[in-house]
């Protein structure tokens, strides 16, 4: 299935639709946090007062409530404004095709940080989204503006280069 993602055409279409829907998505999640305000404290509370329990009894994820406790609710303000700032970043990337990969890598990240807080939503599904464009790679950018940025960077970057041996494969 990876080498179809990566290396065919309608592997190329159906991952452009699926990264279109997804960067629309986390675009205008973004934007509503940026124009309407956005702060994560009720949230982050919510989150450590009711975390996802395990059948034992116990909260499974401790390590994510100590660290929601700990460092994120400290810095709250920090958090809010990287959130808003991340889902803008991260639909545009997603919706134009620039940089998709790290974008989809990013989305996943949130999308995984939402769902430790106990937050099932829409997470599960835009985490299949996200690792199928992972999995595509550069053939999910194809249709966007990683036709072009992707070789400059890896003209300007050497370190980005396509080794001798990936390229004839």
């Amino acid at each position: 299935m990876s080498k179809w993602l990566r290396d065919t055409k309608s592997g190329m279409w159906i991952m452009t639709v699926l990264r279109l829907y997804i960067g629309f998505e986390w675009l205008m999640d973004g934007f509503e946090k940026l124009t309407k305000g956005f702060d994560a404290k009720g949230f982050v509370m919510g989150a450590i007062k009711n975390p996802v329990m395990a059948p034992t009894g116990q909260p499974a994820y401790g390590w994510y409530g100590s660290f929601l406790k700990s460092f994120v609710l400290p810095h709250i303000s920090f958090f809010n404004f990287c959130v808003s700032w991340g889902e803008l970043l991260v639909g545009l990337g997603l919706f134009f095709g620039t940089l998709t990969t790290a974008a989809a890598f990013f989305g996943m990240l949130m999308n995984f940080a939402y769902v430790l807080a106990g937050t099932v939503s829409v997470n599960p599904t835009f985490i299949i989204i996200e690792f199928l464009i992972l999995a595509a790679g550069y053939n999910a950018g194809k249709i966007g503006l990683d036709r072009w940025v992707v070789p400059f960077l890896r003209e300007k970057m050497p370190f980005l280069q396509r080794s001798v041996t990936q390229s004839t494969k």
